[in-house]
């Protein structure tokens, strides 16, 4: 009965040392699909960015043409008048 204690005990532990090796690889690909989650992450920020900054530049085309109009041209009014309130906020900032 000894004996099948010991083949017991041993095939218990040979199972364990086989889970901790998973978990092992396991935790070290998860912190790798975190690492690439942050980097997909500043990518879609970045491309949001640029697509906003691309909207910009199309409504400032579309003004100089005269082309915006409707709702388009209320938002971009909006827009400029946020970047020139943020503008005199810095500048008064800047000469306390």
């Amino acid at each position: 009965m000894d004996k099948n204690i010991e083949i017991h005990i041993k095939n218990l532990q040979s199972k364990l040392q086989l889970l901790l090796k998973k978990h092992a690889l396991l935790q070290k690909e998860n912190e790798q699909l975190q690492k690439e989650n942050i980097g997909f992450n500043l990518k879609i920020k970045e491309m949001h960015e640029k697509n906003k900054q691309l909207e910009m530049q199309v409504n400032i085309l579309k003004t100089s043409a005269g082309q915006l109009e409707g709702k388009d041209k209320i938002d971009f009014e909006k827009s400029i008048n946020s970047y020139i309130r943020t503008l005199d906020k810095c500048i008064s900032i800047l000469n306390k």
